[in-house]
């Protein structure tokens, strides 16, 4: 549970351990240059009116949450008994306070819509339902279908852009072609090489992207982790993206080169040797 609080003293004495103790974020400690076994007061508002000591015990770096990207994250955590003094209006008796939700971490998340079903049969008027499905995860869901729309039409656009290429290409390699024809290859010979050597150039150039997206994500993550004050990780190759990259690169640049060749290796040998 969070709380929104204020520090409005900062002192350090022998008798620490009579305080309670919270753990506050890295944010705040660097804020407000707070350390472990600090003492410090919090209170609802500005005013610290009804403010508590506390002792800090630890400083604890909050879970990466791309939602919050680029809020501030100054936060105390406390004991709940403490939290309710701290929170509780003077007016509403103790005890009578309620919660509005629950996480429950399963063993296995597998069994996370079956404990739904479960919890809700059980329980009338509760709302039990895995966390892939609350609310701020239907934002993540159109982001990612975004960012695929975004990646088939950079795929489609790239395909176009690598043929019209290779055709460039193996049009200057017309003579050599026309050569090798007269000499006696036969055109199938010749499309298999060049479907080797298309496969070859690929595959390098697969490894190449490959090679530089590792090297530069570390940097990516760094720039990007110190502009948002966050320990969230921006950019991750997995073998598992390594795999699709390579999946993707190598027959695309494979069959490009092949259709590129294929209307060549159509023409006649004479015209293709300009002889």
């Amino acid at each position: 549970m969070r709380v929104a609080v204020l520090v409005v003293l900062l002192a350090a004495g022998a008798s620490a351990q009579e305080h309670p103790a919270v753990l506050v974020s890295r944010q705040l400690a660097e804020a407000e240059h707070l350390a472990v076994g600090s003492i410090i007061r919090l209170a609802t508002d500005a005013a610290a009116t009804n403010a508590s000591t506390f002792r800090v015990a630890g400083i604890y770096e909050p879970t990466p949450d791309p939602a919050r990207l680029g809020s501030s994250q100054r936060e105390v955590r406390l004991h709940l008994p403490d939290l309710l003094d701290l929170t509780r209006d003077p007016a509403t008796p103790a005890g009578i306070e309620h919660v509005e939700s629950v996480n429950v971490r399963l063993v296995d998340p597998a069994d996370a819509a079956a404990f739904s079903r479960d919890v809700s049969a059980r329980m009338p008027g509760i709302l039990a339902r895995p966390a892939a499905a609350a609310d701020d995860a239907g934002a993540f869901v159109v982001l990612e279908r975004f960012h695929l729309a975004i990646a088939t039409v950079t795929i489609v656009a790239a395909t176009v852009f690598l043929l019209a290429l290779t055709i460039m290409l193996v049009d200057e390699r017309r003579e050599t072609v026309g050569v090798l024809r007269l000499i006696g290859l036969p055109a199938r010979r010749i499309l298999v090489q060049v479907f080797v050597e298309g496969l070859v150039i690929a595959a390098a150039g697969a490894l190449f992207g490959l090679v530089l997206a590792a090297l530069s994500q570390a940097l990516i993550n760094r720039f990007f982790q110190w502009r948002y004050d966050t320990a969230l990780i921006f950019v991750r190759i997995t073998p598992d993206v390594a795999a699709l990259c390579l999946a993707i690169a190598v027959p695309l640049g494979a069959i490009a080169t092949v259709t590129a060749s294929w209307a060549l290796l159509r023409r006649n040998a004479l015209r293709l040797a300009r002889r």
